[in-house]
């Protein structure tokens, strides 16, 4: 299984930064025929989490920030795993968790989940708390753990 690589934006090689990319485009926007705007404006204040293969595609990335209203709340985001089954999406999801806690006063973890992934981050202590909502035409829930 790949090594997980943490890098902050401005560290990220052209490469990097490509394969990642393409990957969130290749889940969030073809695969889940789903067009929305992936580069927000928010990956230049990120974590980036990924893990590359022999190839140099991503495999699996998200991106860990301070939520903008919650100075205390360490927001996880844009999870993508290509290589399902492996085991990789959680030894992914684990180290951000962990990589969580080198922020500042982090006391908590935030996502929005779709709802059938809910399962996923249960095991890793996160719990929904909020009704379902649609993002982007497909069913999502807001989820909390604190950081321990």
């Amino acid at each position: 299984m790949s090594d997980i690589i943490s890098k902050e934006f401005a560290e990220l090689t052209p490469y990097e930064l490509h394969a990642i990319l393409k990957a969130r485009c290749d889940v969030f926007v073809v695969e889940q025929n789903c067009a929305y705007t992936d580069i927000d404006g928010i990956d230049p204040i990120c974590r980036h989490l990924f893990t590359l293969n022999d190839k140099g595609e991503c495999t699996s990335c998200l991106r860990l920030f301070i939520k903008p209203d919650e100075p205390h709340t360490v927001q996880i985001g844009r999870v993508v795993t290509t290589e399902r089954g492996t085991g990789l999406g959680r030894k992914l999801l684990h180290e951000g968790v962990k990589q969580a806690r080198m922020y500042d006063g982090a006391e908590e973890l935030y996502l929005e989940a779709q709802v059938y992934a809910i399962g996923f981050y249960a095991k890793e202590g996160f719990e929904v708390c909020s009704e379902e909502f649609l993002e982007d035409g497909i069913p999502h829930v807001k989820m909390r753990r604190k950081i321990t």
